[in-house]
Formats: structure tokens, C-alpha cells, sequence
């Protein structure tokens, strides 16, 4: 038996032709260490014998001993044991190895968030219009209610039985998968795609025939409740096409194909856009309301809802053939496949405890919401409020989830941190400037958005009264969605769902005390956002003491100085947008076009008072986006790279 200090006995990462081999972590190859196993390979052997003697270690991933680097091992097996002389060579090579695969990485996951971000705004834009030409076409209280709730029950019930496994879950499992089959996971994905869609035929019909008990559960208007009951039974098959749309999308992440997702939107939105258009056509009657509404008028808007969601979905199918993924039904779990599929049960048990925690929030919200005729503002300030997050943040998570996935899979908690951290700087620079914004313009926005046909101005500026109040909410629920990316990543199911119940918790105590105490749908409209908001900020804290005990330090001092810097600019900003708002609003009205004056002009004010401090205190993550952006060299001083 040969000494273990000599080298020899170290297990290697990967079986294949004998070679060690160092796992891939980012999205890019690292042509560095490509070049260093390559010369390794090509100088002659001093003997016959086999040079690659390492034996290989083929269990589970999980169970493997850790080992060491790549260049390490391999030196320790060519010098027969001489690593001290190795190891200055080996720090030397490995340094900028590092360094230049954390570059390429980051330069990718910028690269493909930024594409989705294009994505992401031009999917927000025709939301926008679509939401305005909706609000405007059936209003915020009787057929908006109605609409409103009965269009939740799609989300709400594809939630709650299978949408956050799929959306949690299933990328850590294709990724672990993908790098441990010989078939790169192909069998394993179409297994799970298999048995996810039967699930979601069967759940899909039996949500459609609960739909008149749904209904009675949150409307008690009769007239309402008929109404809302039609709607639901339109809407409910959108189920089935989220949950075809969450798998799809997540086959296509990990094959690092992130336009054909984050562009489908962009269909839905023009199907409910047209869809909107012929409503408006149609002969109505002067007066709306569930009592008045027509059957062909219900039947257009219900239907072609539903066809805006089934199109998001199956405009995937071709983008999932051209990475070349084939869809084959398989039902039967191969012996090495029976652990993981136990694996997705439970971690889905816990996903969907996660889920059922949501779905109580939900169900108070819209309970207390319709009772005060103010659940359909608290959904549009709710939309705009999220707004910013899926169009800046969305796309960035998206890009890193995979990589968080590979490396929590192969434990390198360091790779883990820095992510977590990498992503909480970029929403801050990305997230606080447009609180500000929101904050200040918040009711011009949605006066000039929202303020036509059945909705007055007045209400209108409800919306936006609530959205600026809640605003502060934004920041918190994007660290929270990050974190609990971490721990999903680690397929770690239980501690979301533990965090979940503290947001929840203190959302559900909140709301049910402004039912309490509160009355008018402004006043509880405000209530319900910002109960919202302030779950998020319980969230974050909580999810920050969980992975600090799980982690260790998260090195968050830089983050926090990142806030500050940014938050300090923010505000310099805010208070220029509001002068200039205020000036706009005094002399052209509090209209339409006082506010379209003062969101263009104040808008501009603010983001041009914002840039120019940002740069001026050289806030390096700012820097830095713009150097990635623009391939440059990204500052040492944010750790970015």
C-alpha cells in the first residue's frame, strides 16, 4: 500500500480516460485550466507504466471524500510525492485561474442577465398596457373584483399543489442530475416531465370542478359571486399551462438558454392585449357591473386570458428543440433514478408546506380586500410594486441559479457566499434608486397609467398612494428571493417553508388588525400593501440569521456599506424629484398632464441627480456593471470578480 502522504491515494473528481478533471463551476470554460491539463497531457511519461495511476471514486457525489485541487493531485502523482516544491507553482497558477474563471463567469451571468433584463422590460412594458387597458375596461370594484379573484385562482391553486416544486426545486435536481448521469440527465428530465404533467391534467380538471366553491369561499355578494364563479371556471385551465411553462423554463435554464423564457411573456401580453381590443368592440352595456355584463363579453375575456398563458407556454417547445432536448414519455424510474425521485418528494413535501403558507396570506388579503372593495388597488400597486424586481433582478437570479446549484452540489460554500452577496449588491444598486422613485412618484405614475375609462383619476391615485407607502418593501423581497434561492440550491427545502411562516405570520396579524381597526378601501388598501411589505423586511432578517448559522460569516458588511452608498444617493435624488414633481403638478394640475409632466421631468431630475453621485462617491458594484457591461476591467475594490 502506497504512503497517503505521497499523493497517490487521492480520489479523483471524474472518472474518464484516467485524467482528473476539475468540475466546472461558471457557464464558461476556463481556458487557463484547460491549457494546464493539456500540457500535463502532452509531456512524454518517464516509464511505460501508466502515468495516470489515481484511482477513481464513481459513487454518489455526496458521500465522495473531499480532495484536493486538480493541478495539485496531478503533480503529486507525476513527482511521486515531491509537493512542497510544487505548491508555489501550484498558488501561482491556481490564483489566476481563479480569478479568470470568476471573471468569465461573472461576465456571463451579466451578459445573460442582461439579455433577459431586455426581456424583462419590453414583457413589462406591454403588461403595463395591457394592465392599464384592463382596469380601464372593467374598473377596480365589482367586475374588477370578480376578474381579479378569479384570475388568483389559477396562481393560487397551481401553487398550492404542485407550481413551487417546480419553480424551487427542480433546477437543483436537473443540474445534480445533469452532472452525475453519463446521458447528462436526459432520461431523468423526461421522466419528471412525464410525471409532472399528468399530475397537472388531473389537479388542472379537479381545480375546474371546485370552481363555484372557490368562488363562494371569498365573495358573498351574490351577483359577485356568479359572476367571479363564470370567471373561474374560464381561467382555472391556465393551470395546466403555468405548470407546462415552469417546467419548460426550468429544461432551458439549465441548459443555459434564458432568452425564449423571459421573451414569452411578451406573447401573453399581445394575446391580452388583442383580447382587450375586441372587448372593447363589443356592445355593452353604458353601466358596468356584475349585474350588467354580457355573456360574450365574459366568454372573450375569459377565454382569451387563458389563450395568452397557453401561448407563454407552448412557444417554449421549439427553443427546448433547438438545445436539443427531446421529449420522450417516461414513467418508469430506473434503479439509480429511485433515490432522487424520493428526494423530489421530499423536498416537494416541504416546498409545498412552503406554498400552503402563502396560500393562507393570499386567502386573508383577498378575504379582507373584497369586503372593503379595495382587493383590486391592492393588486395593481402590488403589480407596479413588483414590477422593478422581475425586470432587473428576476433576470439576474435566473442566471445564477444554475451556478448556485452546481456549487452548493460539489459544497463549496465559499463559491455559495460569494454569489449570495454578488447578487444582494446588484439588487441594491438596482432596487433602492427606484424605491426612491417609487416613493416620490409613485401617484403620478399611477394616474397617467391607470386613470381612464371606468377608473377615475381619484382612484387612480389610490393605487399610487399605496404603492409609494409600501415601496419600501422592495429591496427586502428581493434578498429574501435570493435567499431562499440559496437554500433551495443546497436542496434544502425545510428552512424556506420555517421562513415563509414567520412572513406570513406577521403579514396575516398585521391585515387582520387593519380589518379591525381601519375602514374605506383607501385606507385598507394602504393596509394590505404595506403589511406586505413590512413580511418581506421580517423575511429578510430572518433569512439572514438562517444562513448565517448554516454558512458562516456572509461577509455582509459589504453589503451593507453598498445600501448606505446607495440609499445616501437615493435620497439627494428623491428630493430633486420632488421638487420637480410638485412644481409640475402646481402649475399644470394634478391631471394627466401635471402628472405625465411631472413623471417624465421628475423622473429625469432624479436619475440624473442619482448617476452623478453615484459616480462621484465611486460606488464600485456601479462601476463595475458598467465595466462588465462594456467588457472592461471590473474594479478590485467590490470583489465582483
Amino acid at each position: 500500500m502506497t504512503d497517503p502522504d505521497d499523493g497517490w491515494s487521492a480520489p479523483s473528481l471524474y472518472k474518464g480516460g484516467g485524467q482528473v478533471f476539475e468540475p466546472r463551476m461558471f457557464t464558461e470554460a476556463d481556458p487557463m485550466a484547460s491549457q494546464v491539463l493539456l500540457l500535463d497531457w502532452d509531456e512524454p511519461s518517464a516509464s511505460n507504466e501508466p502515468q495516470w495511476s489515481t484511482p477513481t471514486y464513481v459513487g454518489p457525489r455526496r458521500l465522495r471524500p473531499h480532495t484536493k485541487p486538480a493541478a495539485e493531485t496531478i503533480d503529486a502523482a507525476r513527482g511521486g510525492g515531491d509537493t512542497a516544491a510544487a505548491e508555489p507553482l501550484d498558488r501561482e497558477l491556481a490564483a489566476p485561474t481563479r480569478r479568470a474563471a470568476r471573471d468569465l463567469g461573472n461576465r456571463g451571468l451579466i451578459a445573460s442577465s442582461r439579455t433577459m433584463a431586455i426581456a424583462s422590460l419590453a414583457s413589462r412594458v406591454t403588461g403595463f398596457l395591457r394592465s392599464s387597458m384592463l382596469v380601464a375596461a372593467i374598473g377596480i370594484v365589482g367586475v374588477g373584483d370578480a376578474y381579479n379573484v378569479a384570475n388568483n385562482f389559477p396562481n393560487m391553486v397551481y401553487e398550492l399543489l404542485l407550481g413551487g416544486v417546480l419553480s424551487s426545486v427542480l433546477i437543483p435536481l436537473l443540474v445534480h442530475a445533469q452532472e452525475e448521469d453519463e446521458d447528462e440527465g436526459v432520461a431523468y428530465t423526461q421522466r419528471l416531465l412525464s410525471v409532472a404533467t399528468a399530475a397537472l391534467a388531473v389537479m388542472t380538471l379537479l381545480a375546474v370542478a371546485c370552481a363555484p366553491l372557490l368562488a363562494a369561499g371569498f365573495v358573498t355578494d351574490r351577483s359577485q359571486r356568479s359572476l367571479t364563479e363564470i370567471f373561474a371556471t374560464l381561467l382555472l385551465p391556465e393551470i395546466f399551462f403555468y405548470g407546462l411553462g415552469a417546467m419548460f423554463m426550468a429544461v432551458l435554464n439549465i441548459r443555459h438558454s434564458y432568452g425564449p423564457g423571459a421573451w414569452s411573456p411578451v406573447l401573453n401580453n399581445l394575446v391580452m392585449i388583442v383580447t382587450l381590443a375586441v372587448f372593447w368592440m363589443l356592445p355593452g352595456p353604458k353601466t358596468l357591473n356584475p349585474s350588467t355584463i354580457t355573456t360574450p363579453q365574459i366568454l372573450v375575456l375569459g377565454i382569451g386570458t387563458t389563450l395568452g398563458i397557453a401561448a407563454q407556454a407552448l412557444v417554449l417547445i421549439p427553443a427546448l428543440r433547438r438545445t436539443g432536448f427531446r421529449w420522450h414519455w417516461r414513467f418508469r424510474a430506473r434503479p439509480n433514478e429511485i433515490g432522487r425521485m424520493r428526494e423530489v418528494g421530499a423536498l416537494g413535501g416541504w416546498v409545498l408546506g412552503y406554498v400552503v403558507a402563502s396560500q393562507i396570506g393570499v386567502t386573508v388579503i383577498a378575504k379582507v380586500g373584497v369586503s372593503h372593495h379595495a382587493f383590486t388597488i391592492f393588486t395593481n400597486a402590488d403589480l407596479l410594486l413588483q414590477m422593478p424586481y422581475g425586470i432587473l433582478v428576476v433576470s439576474l437570479l435566473t442566471a445564477l441559479m444554475p451556478r448556485l446549484s452546481r456549487a452548493a452540489a460539489r459544497g463549496e460554500t465559499g463559491a455559495v457566499i460569494s454569489d449570495l452577496s454578488l447578487g444582494a449588491r446588484l439588487s441594491a444598486v438596482a432596487l433602492i434608486p427606484i424605491t426612491a422613485g417609487l416613493i416620490v412618484l409613485g401617484p403620478a405614475l399611477n394616474v397617467v397609467l391607470f386613470g381612464y375609462g371606468e377608473t377615475s383619476i381619484a382612484g387612480a391615485r389610490l393605487i399610487g398612494t399605496s404603492l409609494a407607502i409600501s415601496a419600501f418593501g422592495l429591496f427586502p423581497f428581493a434578498l429574501v428571493m435570493l435567499q431562499l434561492r440559496v437554500f433551495y440550491a443546497m436542496r434544502d427545502g425545510r428552512t424556506p417553508t420555517l421562513i415563509n411562516v414567520f412572513m406570513v405570520g406577521s403579514k396575516v396579524l398585521l391585515v387582520l388588525v387593519a380589518d379591525a381597526t381601519l375602514n374605506g378601501p383607501a385606507h385598507i388598501a394602504e393596509a394590505l400593501n404595506t403589511a406586505t411589505s413590512i413580511s418581506y423586511v421580517v423575511g429578510a432578517i430572518v433569512g439572514h440569521l438562517a444562513l448565517t448559522r448554516r454558512l458562516g460569516n456572509l461577509g455582509f458588511r459589504r453589503v451593507a456599506r453598498t445600501v448606505a452608498q446607495v440609499s445616501a444617493a437615493s435620497v439627494v435624488a428623491a428630493v430633486a424629484t420632488l421638487a420637480v414633481v410638485a412644481g409640475s403638478q402646481q402649475l399644470l394640475g394634478r391631471g394627466h398632464v401635471g402628472s405625465l409632466a411631472g413623471l417624465i421631468l421628475g423622473g429625469a431630475a432624479g436619475l440624473a441627480v442619482f448617476v452623478a453621485l453615484a459616480w462621484r462617491m465611486r460606488i464600485p458594484e456601479i462601476q463595475d456593471i458598467v465595466a462588465l457591461a462594456g467588457r472592461g476591467t471590473p474594479t478590485r475594490e467590490s470583489g465582483i470578480t
